[in-house]
């Protein structure tokens, strides 16, 4: 059989308890001698130290093997049983063993009297059925953990699997809408639409960049959300105007990457853009740490066909990071988003959860599944 290792609680349980099974043997077998003996002290206490070191390896053996066959939560019932039994299997017949030993060579004058294996095998069981109890009671606390981080590591591979969805989302909605732009552009005015494609070119290079990160700077949002607009305006004209006052401060918080394009596309969507009376998109930032998108209200006659995906997919990611204060506000004027923006610190552990530490989620995960 291979050798096993002692958890930690195994060791203390035994140097706890042996001197006390070791003092009450020895009262036992020798009576009042213990007080004035020196040599039961010197011979003695060690050999039953000695002894009760094997019985306690024995019983380390049983308990590891009936862990091994009997492993998971469900189990507990039998495994329980096999390991009540080591109590008659092992440490019953080491009790009695001892008092044997004792009496066949008569150590320091030993002779076997009426009652002492009966008392013998009584301070064994008693010490050890309470210990067994402690081990057992710490392994089921122990595979309860596991079985929280097992969860957890599969609700992360989860919350993974939805995030990378909703960024696959994004980029033929964003697509699509362009190639429509793209196409109106060339039967209208071609010269435009050659700019427009080029641009488009160094926009979408950008956006597909940007999104595999997941999160995005509001720095870096703001930059794009400026090229995108280039593009509107090209499409567009005066039609479309873009405001934006943000304090220098948040240039470093984050927020799902897209965020303002999906903002901004819906707004485009959804209203009628007029010269007269253009659509106006302001982006500002207010105390703290939120940033607001309004646009003012102009809906179009005939309503074009939305499944809200913009709004739902920026909402889904908040929801996904655990970031509560995602609002969308609307009146007869105006239409207002609120986005929360997160500070780098705050985020990390999460988003690590979800980006950067994929490889040793699926590792877990695989790890799960065998």
């Amino acid at each position: 059989m291979k050798w096993v290792r002692a958890t930690k609680v195994q060791w203390y349980s035994f140097l706890a308890s042996m001197p006390l099974i070791d003092l009450g043997l020895n009262h036992i077998l020798f009576g009042d001698r213990i007080f004035h003996d020196a040599q039961i002290w010197l011979i003695s206490f060690p050999l039953i130290w000695l002894m009760g070191l094997t019985i306690w390896y024995g019983h380390v053996l049983h308990d590891r093997w009936a862990e091994r066959r009997y492993p998971e939560i469900s189990q507990s019932g039998k495994r329980i049983l096999v390991k009540c039994l080591v109590v008659f299997l092992v440490m019953t017949p080491g009790q009695i063993f001892t008092v044997l030993i004792y009496e066949m060579f008569h150590i320091l004058d030993y002779h076997v009297q009426k009652g002492d294996i009966e008392k013998t095998v009584l301070v064994g069981f008693s010490v050890n059925l309470i210990f067994q109890t402690l081990w057992e009671a710490i392994y089921i606390m122990e595979k309860n953990r596991e079985s929280l981080a097992e969860k957890e590591i599969i609700k992360q591979m989860s919350l993974q699997q939805e995030f990378e969805v909703l960024k696959s989302q994004v980029n033929p909605h964003f697509l699509f809408n362009c190639f429509n732009t793209l196409s109106s552009l060339i039967t209208e005015d071609a010269a435009k639409a050659e700019v427009f494609l080029d641009e488009l070119s160094k926009v979408y290079r950008y956006l597909l960049r940007n999104n595999e990160t997941g999160l995005s700077t509001l720095q870096n949002e703001l930059r794009f959300i400026r090229s995108y607009f280039g593009l509107l305006k090209t499409r567009h004209g005066e039609a479309v105007q873009f405001q934006i006052e943000t304090d220098k401060r948040y240039d470093n918080y984050l927020l799902p990457s897209l965020s303002l394009q999906l903002l901004v596309e819906n707004a485009v969507k959804h209203n009628v853009l007029s010269k007269n009376i253009p659509l106006t998109v302001e982006v500002f930032t207010t105390a703290g740490n939120k940033l607001v998108v309004n646009n003012n209200l102009q809906r179009r006659t005939v309503k074009s066909s939305s499944n809200k995906i913009g709004l739902e997919n920026i909402k889904a990611k908040y929801d996904l990071l655990k970031q509560k204060g995602f609002q969308v506000m609307e009146d007869n004027k105006n239409f207002t988003v609120v986005l929360p923006l997160i500070w780098d610190n705050g985020i990390e552990k999460k988003w690590g959860n979800l980006q950067t530490n994929r490889e040793r989620i699926t590792k877990l995960g695989e790890r799960i599944v065998k």
